[in-house]
């Protein structure tokens, strides 16, 4: 059975498939699966009491777990095995660029949807970890809106110092996550190199995001349309949209944030077009807005408000699905992107199986710092430190928060909402606390300075206009 089998390494078994594209690590993956059934082998009589956790992703998310366990680690508690699933070659998840659309090197779906140019569109006050500062990572003061680069950087600086890289299975993809009633166990398959190896563990921490999976809608005229079509997570480089007429379909963050590319890189004209309310900021002379598009014919755009015009290249910033394959049915997030999330208690535990949690599936203000709440208090229900409700209690607090969520209107009320579920995570745990209501202000002051001008930008003087 899985439990007799289940020693320090707990492979059930490996064994090779035909790779679809050579993994860079094929030889490593080989001789590490090798060791863990030797493992296995010698240790089937002996087996051990010691819990093991499974994260999958080495994000954001998944590295905030990690640093959880470290930190604990580091207090002189004794932590469960821990075993990170990321199918990167390098930690970051999204801020880990990479040329590549479509497929990765290993050819797996491409995660990123990170582009060559992008710099942070929030201050990174309100993103910096509570127990990793940015001058402490750099050594000194830096601007408040960094290149990709910098904060790809910021990220790997706190593993480093948590010395938990070795907890990491670099280019191995999970393929299928399963949960036994009968063990109260999982079973992870997993494949690195064209070999696949089957684990078991205890608890699962699935951390591999919601901004990978594009959500494609698709207008009569599509298939005919003379010019390029694309979605925001197969945006790379702005540079290859100069001097073209482009069309942005969407609203939210992406939109503005790939048009205003799109703008300081010489696109001749950028359009955009909504389906329940224009953005509202003020756009410099190459900015029209429309009302959302009904139909392509040639390389021609016709809108709801009856006009047309010509376009070179339509962009879909049209969001992303929350879209889990590897997890069993019974194990899947099904939600829409939204504050307070379907299925999950306090925003993490599967209401039907808490053994099965999610990290930073939430509709986002707060990114990094919240990632970490959530950790830190996914670690101490691990560790015991703290109980589950009874699923009455779970199904009364659930309700609380989203009938709360129901009443939000403008942006105050949902930062506010979001910072009051930070500090609830926060009060339970070890997490360093910060000044939330300082980062509530940051927030706010960012929305007023974009309504103002989107195009300026924060300088020693303050707002400077573009």
């Amino acid at each position: 059975t899985a439990r007799s089998l289940r020693g320090r390494s707990s492979i059930l078994h490996t064994r090779a498939i035909p790779p679809t594209v050579p993994c860079p690590r094929s030889t490593f993956c080989i001789q590490l699966a090798k060791q863990h059934k030797n493992m296995a082998a010698m240790d089937a009589g002996t087996p051990s009491t010691k819990q093991r956790v499974c994260v999958v992703g080495a994000g954001p998310s998944g590295t905030a777990q990690l640093r959880a366990f470290a930190s604990a680690k580091s207090k002189g508690v004794e932590i469960p095995e821990v075993v990170c699933y990321e199918k990167a070659s390098e930690v970051g998840g999204l801020w880990n660029y990479t040329w590549r659309t479509g497929l990765d090197a290993n050819g797996e779906p491409c995660h990123g949807s990170m582009y060559r140019y992008l710099w942070s569109n929030g201050p990174k006050e309100a993103l910096e970890f509570a127990d990793y500062g940015f001058e402490e990572h750099f050594g000194k003061a830096i601007p408040s809106y960094p290149p990709r680069e910098v904060l790809f950087d910021y990220i790997k600086g706190r593993i480093d110092k948590s010395g938990v890289r070795e907890w990491i299975q670099f280019d191995t993809t999970v393929r299928r996550v399963t949960y036994d009633e009968a063990t109260t166990q999982f079973t992870v398959v997993s494949t690195c190199g064209g070999v696949e190896s089957v684990e078991v563990f205890d608890f699962v921490v699935v951390c591999s995001g919601h901004f990978s999976t594009p959500n494609v809608p698709e207008w009569p005229g599509f298939p005919k349309f003379e010019g390029r079509i694309l979605h925001a997570h197969d945006f790379r480089d702005a540079l290859e949209f100069k001097d073209k007429d482009v069309l942005i379909v969407g609203t939210s963050y992406s939109a503005e944030d790939v048009g205003s590319q799109c703008y300081k890189y010489g696109a001749k004209t950028v359009t955009n077009c909504w389906r329940t309310a224009p953005m509202g900021w003020h756009f410099p002379d190459k900015f029209s807005t429309k009302p959302l598009l009904t139909h392509v014919e040639g390389s021609n755009v016709f809108f709801k408000d009856g006009t047309s015009q010509h376009i070179d290249a339509i962009i879909l910033c049209t969001g992303y699905k929350h879209h889990f394959p590897f997890m069993a049915e019974s194990l899947d997030l099904k939600t829409a992107n939204r504050l307070w999330p379907d299925m999950l208690h306090k925003g993490i535990f599967m209401q039907t199986n808490p053994k099965c949690m999610y990290i930073g599936m939430q509709d986002q203000w707060f990114t990094f710092n919240m990632f970490d709440a959530q950790a830190w208090y996914a670690r101490d229900y691990i560790l015991g430190k703290i109980a589950m409700p009874s699923a009455a209690d779970q199904e009364a607090e659930f309700n609380t928060w989203r009938e709360r969520e129901g009443t939000l209107e403008g942006d105050e009320e949902n930062i506010r909402f979001q910072a009051d579920y930070l500090q609830d995570l926060i009060n339970d745990t070890d997490y360093p606390m910060f000044d939330i209501e300082q980062v509530v202000q940051l927030f706010l002051e960012w929305e007023h300075n974009k309504h103002g001008d989107i195009m300026g930008r924060w300088g020693a003087e303050g707002w400077v206009g573009a």
